[in-house]
């Protein structure tokens, strides 16, 4: 019994235990299993970078996006600001990319102003805002370029302009020396700057100049960076600055005065204590020359002289001598109508003067010209001339008839008989009918002895005096019996 009694104690103990054991209210959490019957994850993937910077863009082309539609109200004083901005940006701007965010930065300031409704001046008087905004955002942008670089290309453009004054300079002995040896500490501080070979002769300035091109394919090659590689560019600014100042410092025949540039040429050599009469001594030296049948000596000095004094105490001796070395120089000078410098190439007999002298001989208000220049043309003989001169026997004035007559007579063109003959017939002067006679004398064929001869009776002495050479001649001629 003692049993049956414990299990009845023992009863109402279990009959509690249930209440021990309830299941609370809330549903426990699924799990995984129970959540996806097929067992796979169904969990939202982590965002990728890429993402990321994407949503960022877009968040910033939003901004833009909104930036732009209020800019398109902003008034003078909102613009003024912007550019307040973009100032302090450019001030604290320190790589090329902060320079190209101030840039983008200035150009949406300048796209906001051109939609900006700003107010017109009243009067000429009154500033324009838009002038003064526009006038501001140049300068800004001004400074922006100011403030890049430098860069490769710039030591680049420096060295390829020293190369120019290497080769377009005259350098006198000295300073050769002196920019050969510039160029050549500065490729030796290309090469350490860049740690490169460059290899070139000791010519100058041909083989220098190729140095200098080595050189610039040298800062090409290194391909170097605004940012990165500011300390090198720095350094090869540098050299460069030392090489133009040095190229600057040697001597160059710009740099002589004339007559040391005449005296390292040899131009006084021929000066010494005996000959020494003259004074300047370039003119002593001038008349010694043409004493001595030397153009080329009075052409270096002619090529240097500044006083009017000497040049036309060079001229006199090339007309006197009749130098053909002095033809280009008096050519050049004829070209400008200079009457000399023709008489010179009257002198000089060369036909190429022809038909630039042609030219000046039709020109009726110059007759001092035109005579100077029919006399060089009957000097130089080119029967080319003929018909430009024979035309001149019309001339207004009598004195260019005479030269143009005389002209013909030198060139002795048989085609200039009948021209003569006319002017020796009709001519209103006296001195002219001499002329075409005496031409007529010069041309000495028969049929132009006889058209003289004709005024053996003629009333002008001078004209019945060249009409009697004419019959000698003839006489002269005719077979004896």
């Amino acid at each position: 019994m003692s049993d049956g009694d414990d299990d009845a104690q023992d009863a109402p103990d279990e009959a509690d235990a249930p209440d021990e054991t309830e299941e609370p209210d809330e549903q426990p959490e699924e799990t995984d299993a129970e959540s996806d019957p097929d067992g796979d994850e169904d969990q939202q993937p982590e965002e990728t970078d890429a993402e990321a910077d994407e949503d960022a863009e877009a968040e910033d082309a939003d901004e833009d996006a909104d930036e732009d539609a209020i800019a398109t109200n902003l008034g003078e004083e909102e613009l003024n600001e912007r550019l307040d901005d973009v100032e302090a940006s450019l001030e604290e701007a320190e790589t090329e990319d902060d320079l190209d965010d101030v840039e983008a930065q200035l150009d949406r300031v300048e796209t906001a102003l051109e939609t900006a409704d700003l107010p017109e001046p009243d009067d000429e008087d009154e500033e324009d805002p838009r002038e003064e905004i526009e006038g501001r955002i140049g300068d800004i942008r001004n400074d922006i370029e100011d403030a890049r670089g430098p860069y490769g290309e710039d030591v680049v453009a420096d060295i390829e302009d020293a190369k120019a004054t290497v080769t377009d300079t005259e350098w006198t002995e000295d300073g050769e020396e002196d920019a050969a040896a510039v160029v050549n500490e500065f490729v030796a501080s290309v090469e350490e700057t860049l740690d490169a070979s460059i290899d070139a002769g000791t010519d100058f300035p041909e083989d220098h100049a190729e140095a200098l091109d080595l050189a610039a394919a040298a800062v090409e090659d290194a391909d170097l960076d605004a940012d990165d590689d500011a300390e090198t560019i720095a350094d090869l600014l540098e050299a460069t600055d030392e090489l133009t100042a040095g190229l600057d410092d040697a001597e160059e025949w710009d740099d002589l005065t004339v007559v040391e540039q005449l005296d390292a040429q040899g131009f006084y050599d021929r000066l010494n204590s005996e000959n020494r009469k003259d004074f300047p001594p370039e003119l002593n030296v001038v008349r010694i020359a043409e004493q001595e049948n030397d153009p080329e000596r009075i052409l270096l000095g002619f090529d240097y002289f500044e006083s009017d004094f000497m040049e036309e105490n060079c001229i006199d001796a090339f007309r006197r001598m009749g130098a053909p070395e002095a033809y280009d120089a008096m050519m050049e000078l004829a070209q400008r109508r200079d009457r000399p410098a023709i008489e010179v190439l009257g002198k000089i007999g060369n036909d190429d003067a022809c038909e630039t002298l042609h030219d000046y001989i039709a020109d009726e208000s110059n007759p001092p010209l035109q005579k100077t220049v029919l006399k060089a043309l009957g000097e130089i003989g080119s029967e080319a001339s003929t018909q430009p001169v024979a035309d001149r026997l019309v001339a207004e004035d009598p004195e260019v008839r005479s030269q143009a007559a005389r002209a013909l007579g030198r060139i002795g063109d048989t085609r200039a008989i009948d021209p003569l003959a006319d002017t020796l017939a009709d001519d209103d002067s006296d001195n002219v009918r001499a002329a075409a006679g005496w031409a007529l004398v010069q041309i000495g064929t028969e049929r132009a002895l006889e058209t003289a001869a004709q005024y053996v009776d003629d009333r002008s002495y001078i004209v019945e005096n060249e009409a009697e050479k004419a019959a000698q001649r003839l006489d002269a001629a005719a077979p004896s019996a």
